[in-house]
């Protein structure tokens, strides 16, 4: 992806709608597998949301003295349906409806889904009924921004960001694949600016190479449609998981947000 949508995508678009890159991300990934599968759109996309688990747990939680992620995945829901993809794709206020749906979406997993993994493996109650639901097709991994590697980035020092190297896979090959799919994005900083780079893989024998790239292709669009919406004077806004404390609708917030813009105009 280009640098100066990649700056936007990573930049001003999360600032605007008050959310994260990886929620930008998988706004865009779902409105993509349900434009590319739109018979799987109805009960809306399973994917499993991996996450490198270094956040601290509770308040003055050292983990500085640790190496390593702690990856912690967890399966979220995301439905799409009922908006406007196509619009959404050519930079329509569908793509900022998109994203706020989304959000709202991850925003309402407790605790970033950390517990998941007791529920799942640790608990024997939770663990027999967790196991019986549906298990996502597709994996999904950001995994951040780092520098960009290069010819004068130095020598490699004892202790250092993984950087590009995070996403050289290291698994043994004949290890069973956990989904059909795996979307992966990361950012890296280079001297043009950051660029954000997306990866999927398969193995062969569950999908073809041309459907993989007709996806990825959905999904390219749908961020440069979103990059494009974001330059629109009227892109953005907060939905209901920015205000815990107040029982607000997103129409509500929607009718707040005009109320006052006309009041600044």
């Amino acid at each position: 992806m280009s640098a100066g949508v990649s700056a936007v995508l990573v930049g001003r678009t999360p600032a605007l709608f008050h959310c994260g890159v990886h929620e930008v991300l998988l706004a865009t990934l779902a409105g993509a597998v349900a434009r590319w599968r739109p018979e799987a759109g109805v009960d809306g996309l399973l994917v499993d949301v991996e996450a490198h688990g270094r956040e601290p747990l509770a308040e003055g939680m050292d983990v500085s003295r640790t190496v390593g992620w702690f990856t912690a995945v967890h399966p979220l829901r995301l439905e799409v349906s009922g908006l406007d993809l196509d619009d959404a794709a050519v930079g329509g206020a569908s793509a900022g409806s998109l994203v706020k749906r989304v959000k709202e979406q991850v925003q309402a997993v407790p605790g970033d889904g950390l517990g998941h993994g007791l529920l799942r493996w640790a608990n024997p109650d939770t663990a027999r009924v967790l196991a019986e639901l549906p298990v996502p097709e597709i994996g999904f991994n950001y995994l951040g921004r780092f520098a960009a590697a290069g010819p004068d980035a130095g020598p490699v020092r004892a202790w250092q960001t993984a950087g590009d190297a995070a996403m050289v896979g290291t698994g043994d090959p004949d290890m069973p694949v956990a989904h059909a799919l795996e979307a992966g994005a990361v950012v890296a900083d280079t001297p043009d600016g950051p660029l954000l780079t997306l990866t999927l893989s398969w193995p062969r024998t569950l999908l073809d190479e041309r459907r993989a790239e007709c996806l990825g292709e959905a999904w390219l669009e749908l961020l440069e449609g979103l990059a494009a919406h974001t330059a629109d004077p009227t892109a953005g806004g907060h939905t209901p998981s920015d205000f815990a404390l107040l029982d607000l609708d997103q129409d509500e917030i929607e009718a707040f947000e005009s109320e006052f813009a006309d009041d600044h105009h």
